[in-house]
């Protein structure tokens, strides 16, 4: 049983061993057959792919060809025009040459025919000068007079004849350049102030710090007035300590020294303690924090208007003029409604706005430098501004702002105007009174300096001047001479702010008696 066991499962090895041994075998044999068909399928495919790639070949061939036939063809005419030209551009010489030959042989028949007609001209020319010699001695016998006595009466006459008549003519020119000229810078000026609104504010030379109680006074004083000496050296601002209640005066012609010595005794009020050392280290702190500032003003003041790639030092004196005034406008508001004048006047004659509006800002920068030179500040400015590598354009603008030097660009013009614009505006800026009156008072001066004047009237607080004259001593035709003579005079002689309108009066009276 065992035995028969034993040998059922010999034989189910066996079995077994045959059939993987076949399976094996079959498996096999459909491998390779397909890899011998996919191997077929695969050269098929190769030998498809290499008649497309030949034949996309020859096309691409076929394609060139064609296009350097036509490129060739293309040439070829492109010569054959060129020689063809060259052709008629050669005969066109020959032409001109031979019409150039036959010009020549014309002009020296010309000249030689003009030589014998000279010489025929110079002898009629002197029997024409005997004849007129001739003449005009009789004329003198006749006259009495010599032909230089003549030429003088007539050139006498004629003068003042040709003086009525220039004075006549510049009036009528005059006349129609005002009805042409005036209507559109009006329309120019009016549309540009329109477009361009700031505050007008005033400065002073002293400021006011206002203090709690009376103690805070003799705190201030210190002892023995140790406190208000070293305040003052620190600063360089006068204190005032009066009776006037709750408040102390600081004075000085500085703006930033009357700013340090406000914001420095606000600290020490503040903080309680106040001795000299103490007074160093605030008025050191705020002098800091106060050149820190100038320069923020100076940056936000170019960031507002949109000027850039100005250099350091400008930005810092810019802002600097918030604490410089002019005739009690605000240097740094003015400068900022110039510049805005500026761009706009320069964008509606289509010039250089950009240019036109730096140099607008720009133009009173030499008012506040830290060291004051002697000279006019326009020409400072325009030093400065050429040190720090700015344009021709805006350093002409700076310094001929005021007629120091002549005008180079077509922007000086423009911010002379707007400068006269923004300091004629009403309430813009304001004067002494003793200057004030004495202004007024030269102007009608100059205007009686002129022969002929009876009297002057300056009125519209010296913004016209009244000329009253002598109908018997002075024409109709001389009045607008002497107009115009006043207006050049005022301009060169005289500084004062805005325009000045000159009117003269000539009145003509007819009087007689009934008896």
């Amino acid at each position: 049983m065992e035995t028969e066991i034993i040998l059922g499962i010999i034989g189910l090895v066996l079995g077994l061993c045959i059939g993987v041994f076949i399976t094996f075998f079959i498996i096999r044999k459909n491998m390779l057959r397909k890899n011998a068909q996919i191997v077929k399928e695969a050269e098929e495919e190769a030998e498809l792919i290499k008649k497309e790639r030949i034949l996309q070949a020859k096309e691409k061939n076929i394609q060139l060809k064609a296009e350097f036939d036509k490129m060739v063809a293309e040439k070829n005419r492109t010569i054959a025009a060129a020689e063809n030209r060259i052709k008629q551009k050669e005969q066109s010489c020959s032409q001109k040459q031979e019409t150039l030959q036959r010009k020549q042989n014309e002009l020296s028949q010309l000249q030689q025919a003009l030589a014998l007609q000279k010489e025929g001209t110079e002898k009629k020319k002197e029997e024409l000068d005997k004849l007129i010699k001739q003449e005009q001695s009789k004329l003198e016998n006749i006259a009495g007079l010599s032909i230089a006595e003549a030429k003088k009466e007539l050139i006498e006459s004629l003068k003042d004849e040709a003086k009525s008549e220039a004075i006549a003519i510049t009036r009528d020119i005059i006349d129609e350049a005002k009805v042409n000229a005036n209507l559109e810078a009006k329309k120019l000026l009016i549309k540009t102030i329109q477009r361009t609104a700031v505050e007008n504010t005033h400065e002073n030379s002293v400021s006011v710090f206002n203090i709690e109680n009376e103690e805070i006074k003799g705190r201030i004083i210190g002892r023995e007035g140790r406190n208000i000496r070293a305040i003052e050296a620190y600063t360089g601002v006068d204190i005032i300590i009066d009776d006037s209640p709750d408040a102390i005066i600081l004075s000085s012609f500085d703006p930033v020294r009357r700013e340090v010595a406000r914001l420095s005794l606000g600290k020490l009020v503040a903080d309680g303690r106040i001795h000299p050392a103490r007074i160093e280290e605030v008025v050191t702190k705020t002098k800091h924090q106060i050149e820190q500032e100038i320069v923020e003003i100076g940056k936000r003041t170019t960031i507002d208007l949109g000027i850039h790639g100005m250099h350091h030092d400008l930005i810092r004196l810019v802002g600097k003029m918030k604490y410089r005034s002019s005739y009690g406008q605000n240097l740094l508001q003015h400068s900022k409604e110039v510049a805005l004048l500026c761009a706009t006047m320069s964008a509606e004659l289509g010039l250089n706005e950009k240019a036109a509006k730096r140099a607008g800002l720009l133009h009173d920068i030499g008012k506040v430098p830290d060291n004051e030179p002697d000279m006019p500040h326009a020409e400072l400015g325009a030093m400065l501004a050429e040190k720090y590598k700015e344009k021709p354009e805006v350093v002409n603008a700076i310094a001929a702002h005021h007629d120091e030097t002549d005008m180079l660009y077509l922007i000086s013009p423009i911010v002379q105007v707007c400068d006269a614009i923004s300091g004629a505006r009403p309430g813009a800026r304001r004067e002494v009174v003793e200057a004030y009156a004495k202004r007024l008072k030269d102007l009608e001066e100059l205007a009686l300096s002129y022969p002929g004047v009876i009297k002057t009237y300056a009125i519209q607080a010296g913004r016209e001047l009244r000329v009253i004259v002598g109908a018997d001593k002075i024409s109709d035709e001389e009045t607008g001479r002497l107009s115009y003579d006043l207006s050049k005079k005022i301009q060169n002689e005289m500084t004062y702010p805005g325009q000045i309108k000159i009117t003269v009066v000539r009145e003509t009276r007819a009087v007689s008696y009934a008896k």
